[in-house]
């Protein structure tokens, strides 16, 4: 099976999609993070719509062969992850790459346009969602810093992943909708399984 995860930024999409994965047994793919590590490529000179980036178990992003796993925690990344995201070579690149890595795999992958563009095919399909005013409080609680500054780059970010021209965040027809407001990753994450549980029923039926 492979499910895709999708929604906007600190929806809960990479815990989820990682907690998930763990309990099934599938392939962890941090689409975001393969984004960052462009974004890190592009910051050390290197053409990031050529960029090699591999995904590892655990959700481990290399770059060149060189595990950045944790350099993809570096704010100063979100914007430009953003930016870069919006540039269609970089993501022709990246999501031929996301289709290699699930090709004849069991993955949770999680993203912007993993149900509508990267995953079509894919046998579930989640799109998280929170207020951004509940975003903002996550960061701040993982990263620090000032409530309305995140939250106003939170809201940047939405406009601009919403409307881009290539591949725009939005739901897919068939994506369950998962409000995570006010729940607990524990709460979100059994939602999950029931989700899988009752697709899977379906499949063999």
């Amino acid at each position: 099976m492979k499910i895709a995860i999708d929604g906007p930024a600190a929806a809960g999409k990479t815990t989820l999609a990682r907690r998930l994965a763990e309990e099934l047994g599938y392939l962890f793919v941090p689409t975001g993070a393969m984004y960052r590590a462009a974004a890190l490529a592009k910051r050390r000179g290197l053409p990031p719509e050529r960029a090699r980036i591999e995904v590892r178990a655990g959700g481990r992003i290399l770059l060149e062969g060189e595990d950045v796993t944790e350099l993809l925690d570096d704010p100063a990344l979100d914007e430009l992850s953003s930016q870069v995201a919006v540039d269609s070579a970089v993501r022709r690149h990246l999501v031929a790459l996301q289709r290699e890595i699930a090709a004849g795999r069991q993955v949770v992958m999680e993203g912007r346009d993993i149900g509508t563009v990267v995953l079509p095919e894919a046998e579930l399909k989640i799109f998280l969602w929170a207020t951004p005013e509940e975003r903002a409080r996550r960061r701040l609680r993982e990263r620090g810093g000032n409530l309305e500054e995140i939250l106003a780059a939170i809201r940047r970010r939405d406009e601009r992943d919403s409307t881009r021209q290539d591949s725009p965040l939005r739901p897919a027809p068939d994506a369950v909708l998962l409000d995570t407001t006010g729940r607990s990753p524990q709460e979100v994450l059994q939602r999950a399984l029931e989700l899988v549980e009752e697709r899977r029923a379906r499949l063999a039926g």
